[in-house]
């Protein structure tokens, strides 16, 4: 069994009663994205948090973004399904990310429900939850693991 087949399966085995396929930590997540070129990030925050937060710093071929909800107004992106068929195949693993691990698992709930059998949380999200001062990037998430990134 491969490295990556092993993390798969540890992840399967968390967030039981979800609709997906499992979830995955912030350094599992990058673990697979270095091992397995089918192995995508779908990363569902709006454009202008990527702009302004920052980003995953990954190869193009295993990054994509897909908002889960619109900037400014936060409404529920409409078009989230026909955008995730132009830039992802059902058969690739996809690790659902976010500011915090909220808007992941719904996002990796509505692929799995349109044919995504092989959608992943990924845990804490980019920045994780807020410290006892209100900062991000200091609890937990993709950030805090040390894991590479680009931007503020």
């Amino acid at each position: 069994m491969s490295n990556a087949d092993t993390l798969l399966a540890a992840a399967r085995t968390r967030a039981p009663g979800q609709p997906y396929a499992g979830a995955v930590t912030p350094q599992e997540a990058w673990e697979l994205l270095q091992s397995e070129a089918r192995v995508r990030l779908v990363d569902v925050r709006t454009d202008a948090e990527r702009a302004w937060v920052g980003k995953v710093a990954i190869p193009a071929q295993q990054h994509c973004a897909v908002q889960w909800s619109t900037w400014p107004d936060g409404a529920p992106n409409p078009d989230f399904v026909q955008q995730l068929e132009a830039v992802a195949q059902k058969d690739e693993v996809l690790l659902f990310l976010c500011r915090s691990g909220v808007r992941s698992r719904h996002a990796a709930r509505v692929a799995t429900e349109n044919g995504y059998a092989q959608s992943f949380d990924i845990l804490e999200g980019f920045e994780g939850d807020k410290d006892a001062d209100g900062h991000r990037k200091t609890v937990g998430g993709w950030c805090k693991a040390g894991l590479p990134w680009l931007g503020a």
